[in-house]
């Protein structure tokens, strides 16, 4: 494997942080080393040097997204942090009850910012189905990912049954279908749930494009690649883009301690506009 110098880790750090706002610090250079490894070897470039002169010009624009897309760590499961699930639907439960939101349709949008390979918005769109069943409701899941990867595996919405371990036989059965012959083992989501969410690649660095209001944002264990000057931006971008009296989470490892925004604390990792 190719070395990486420490001039030519500065050069891709500077890069990756410009692109993404993901901060990668010294300690970060072997994961650095190992992720791009592969795509030197693949392109047959000499250096990691020759492959950052390549990724900078407008001929290595594809490339570019796909060095990005290898440096994003995508860890996630379905139902991760369940409480959060819970306080949702706490929220959204209230929230239709709220006198003159029972006589028409009632709209609700949720993004889930930084969604990886998809168990985050599928868990989200089986919450609120469940919420809505029975109810007029018109549902908007927006979720979107830096990496193109990652978002082919939400787009197909096929997991191994291991994938699905917190998700009751009775919800599995509603809104999986079982993978036969070469797919057993397998469960692809339901167009019930597919329906309802759109996914797309953004950069959460970029001005947020997406149109109307959202009742609740979540953007889990995401900011904590970011340092704080960046984190204050998008905090406040997302403070923006909620509808007033909207939900913010954000993982519980994470706090919103420290930065500068508009946020009312509700309780560990949940904010309100």
């Amino acid at each position: 494997m190719a070395e990486l110098s420490d001039i030519d880790f500065e050069k891709i750090r500077s890069l990756v942080y410009e692109q993404s706002g993901i901060n990668l610090h010294k300690g970060k250079k072997e994961l650095v080393k190992a992720r791009l490894g592969k795509r030197l070897r693949e392109g047959k470039f000499g250096s990691f040097r020759d492959y950052y002169r390549y990724v900078t010009t407008e001929k290595g624009i594809n490339e570019l997204v796909v060095m990005i897309d290898s440096i994003s760590t995508n860890l996630t499961s379905f139902f991760r942090e369940e409480t959060h699930f819970h306080k949702l639907r706490e929220v959204i439960s209230a929230l239709m009850e709220t006198p003159g939101n029972g006589s028409s349709v009632f709209g609700l949008k949720i993004w889930s910012a930084g969604c990886s390979t998809g168990e985050e918005p599928y868990s989200l769109a089986i919450t609120l189905r469940e919420i809505a069943y029975g109810r007029k409701v018109d549902l908007q899941i927006l979720a979107t990912d830096i990496s193109t990867e990652v978002l082919k595996t939400a787009l197909a919405g096929v997991y191994t049954k291991e994938k699905l371990g917190k998700i009751s036989p009775s919800l599995l059965k509603k809104y999986f279908q079982i993978g036969r012959n070469d797919w057993s083992g397998y469960y692809r989501a339901k167009n019930e749930i597919k329906d309802i969410i759109k996914f797309r690649r953004f950069n959460l660095m970029e001005a947020q494009p997406f149109k109307g209001l959202f009742n609740a944002i979540f953007c889990r264990n995401v900011m904590i690649y970011f340092d704080k000057e960046t984190q204050d931006g998008l905090v406040n971008r997302f403070y923006d883009s909620l509808k007033k009296g909207g939900y913010f989470f954000v993982g519980h490892s994470e706090s919103l301690t420290g930065l500068t925004h508009r946020f009312k604390y509700v309780e560990p990792s949940v904010y309100r506009k």
